[in-house]
């Protein structure tokens, strides 16, 4: 089991000891594979983004060997055209389950290879990686729009669908600024990267009429600010409109509106977005109710439904346990998560005249 030693970084009163942080930690590892897949769970499905964010919060406990493993996963069977599929059973690379190929799960390797280089400064993992970061950019930036959006993927028989989601647009925007980062590191400009990042944020800003309507999602609310798109007053206005609508005091937050149902995992995202604002009160107080989904070894169920008093579905997700510990190394101040959720570092891309 993952050492307290090693967690330090992950205390948070009232939220986490270094003992809990530990058995989070060692429930995710005990997850991974040998290969290094990070299924939800074992005997569930993996898919690459929530693989990519359990990585990450291995890195942010020390575990980087283990995360290194999770991201050669990726390497290793990624598809000819830089993309990954949408789902894999059990982590079993030979048995995808869904040959979907969504842009912002393709996207979000430079976000956890960003990560892991900043958590341990190691130039040959960034070598070996940005041939893979590479591709997936430019499989990610073939379905942007001529708005900006990025449309959010392609079918398995490769037709693009160019319909663009809020939140996945917005992550892919945060993956745009990383594998900026990652290209500036290794003094390989790409201005059409610079140009793209710079378009989508215009369009995730200005024109919320580019994205499918799926407003009763809290992840569409909180997305822009998560993803570095919006922030300042605006991230504050925007947040405030609807925090009544889906935060539940005590519980956390909805995952759907007006579902009765509290979901971890968004949850632990919003405390990250209110960290991201300068509302780190607001976001200590989300993850200490977060904590009533905590279960005995140390993992996290994916919601509660608190209208019939239910945990449901009765899951413990690796990703779940993963934005818990991210959001926490965030609010602590670990250096390399709040550059990468911080983002006061990263590129901003170019906005065209056009989009002026």
């Amino acid at each position: 089991m993952t050492s307290p030693g090693r967690t330090e970084r992950l205390v948070l009163p009232g939220v986490l000891t270094a003992e809990q942080a530990a058995r989070t930690v060692a429930g995710i590892l005990a997850t991974q594979r040998t290969d290094g897949a990070i299924p939800w769970f074992r005997g569930h499905h993996l898919d690459p983004w929530d693989h990519t964010e359990a990585a990450m919060a291995l890195d942010a406990a020390g575990e980087h060997e283990r995360a290194e493993a999770a991201y050669d996963w990726l390497v290793r069977h990624q598809n000819a055209d830089g993309s990954w599929y949408a789902a894999y059973a059990d982590g079993d690379a030979a048995a995808p389950t869904d040959r979907g190929r969504e842009s912002n799960f393709c996207a979000y390797l430079a976000v956890g290879v960003w990560h892991h280089y900043l958590s341990t400064g190691d130039e040959a993992f960034l070598d070996r990686m940005w041939p893979a970061v590479h591709a997936a950019i430019c499989y990610v930036l073939e379905l942007q729009q001529p708005g900006g959006e990025i449309g959010w993927k392609r079918e398995d028989d490769g037709t693009p669908v160019r319909e663009a989601l809020l939140t996945g647009s917005s992550s892919v925007y945060q993956a745009l600024r990383c594998a900026l980062a990652l290209a500036e590191q290794r003094e390989e400009p790409q201005p059409d990267w610079e140009l793209a990042v710079g378009r989508l944020g215009h369009a995730i800003r200005h024109h919320p009429e580019r994205f499918l309507d799926k407003s009763r999602y809290s992840m569409d609310w909180y997305y822009p600010v998560l993803g570095g798109a919006v922030r300042g007053a605006a991230a504050r206005a925007r947040i405030d409109a609807d925090w009544d609508r889906f935060v539940v005091p005590g519980l956390g937050v909805r995952c759907v509106s007006p579902n009765p149902w509290v979901t971890g995992g968004e949850s632990a995202e919003l405390a990250l977005a209110l960290w991201a604002m300068g509302e780190s009160d607001r976001a200590v107080s989300i993850l200490k109710w977060t904590q009533h989904l905590r279960a005995e070894d140390g993992m996290y169920w994916t919601g509660y439904v608190f209208d019939d008093d239910a945990i449901w579905p009765r899951e413990l997700t690796t990703w779940t346990a993963g934005s818990v510990l991210l959001a926490v190394a965030a609010v602590g101040g670990d250096e390399a998560t709040t550059s990468v959720f911080g983002a006061e570092r990263l590129p901003a891309g170019l906005v065209p005249d056009c989009c002026r």
